[in-house]
């Protein structure tokens, strides 16, 4: 049975809602730029994890277009984390496979990073081992409203008809096109909700929730999660 759900439930596209990182800091008194350290080494980890039991995409939500609102010296310190991940460990998502991809709103990050996601998406194009989204100045509402934009535009230029819009047509002028959509979405923190995650995409998602901090995601509570997708029983609303 265990074997035959595998095949049934395969499991090729997982993602993240990393909630938690600056509770697990305030919990070790440390302060929080700490704790959102400590979650990019947990995105490395579990991209290895992901690799080794042959997922294909894996989507981590890094900063919300919501979290604009955050404190300033906060939304300082992540942007250089991003910069960090993007400019100095290139060459250990080269080494591994990894494909990287960053959707979300890149008008609204500083210019230098821009041009930083540009030369890593050249960089590592080839990649096939794993492909990694990295949801940055990411909401799935304004998602929705960029595709539609895109598609108007076409429609506009007679490139398209409006008439022939489908499903199909509005997942490739999302930001994830080329991707499947989502088997699994997983919230870490003990919050309940999709908090503009990939709103389109997760429409037949499985949902796992835990209470476990970002940081504090082990390997054995992943293999938990991924055996407990296994099990269930996908209708697909039939």
């Amino acid at each position: 049975m265990r074997e035959t759900r595998r095949k049934v439930n395969v499991l090729k596209h997982i993602a993240f809602i990393m909630d938690g990182n600056r509770r697990w800091a305030k919990k070790r008194f440390l302060p929080t730029f700490q704790g959102h350290r400590k979650g990019y080494q947990k995105v490395k980890e579990v991209a290895e994890w992901c690799i080794g039991i042959g997922v294909e995409v894996l989507t981590v939500y890094a900063f919300s277009t919501e979290n604009w609102k955050r404190p300033q010296v906060e939304k300082s310190y992540l942007m250089d984390l991003v910069r960090y991940a993007l400019r100095d460990d290139i060459e250990n998502y080269i080494k591994q496979g990894i494909k990287i991809r960053v959707i979300g709103q890149r008008k609204r990050l500083p210019r230098d990073i821009q041009e930083l996601i540009e030369e890593v998406e050249e960089k590592t194009k080839g990649n096939t081992r794993l492909v990694l989204h990295i949801a940055l100045s990411y909401g799935g509402r304004a998602e929705i409203i960029e595709s539609v934009r895109e598609m108007y535009a076409r429609v506009a230029r007679k490139e398209i008809d409006i008439a022939a819009l489908d499903e199909d047509e509005i997942s490739r002028h999302l930001w994830t096109r080329g991707a499947p959509d989502p088997d699994l979405v997983v919230r870490t923190g003990g919050e309940t909700r999709l908090s503009n995650f990939l709103t389109w995409q997760s429409a037949y998602s499985e949902l796992y929730f835990t209470k476990t901090l970002w940081p504090s995601f082990t390997k054995k509570e992943f293999e938990d999660v991924v055996e407990d997708y296994y099990h269930r029983k996908r209708n697909f609303g039939s």
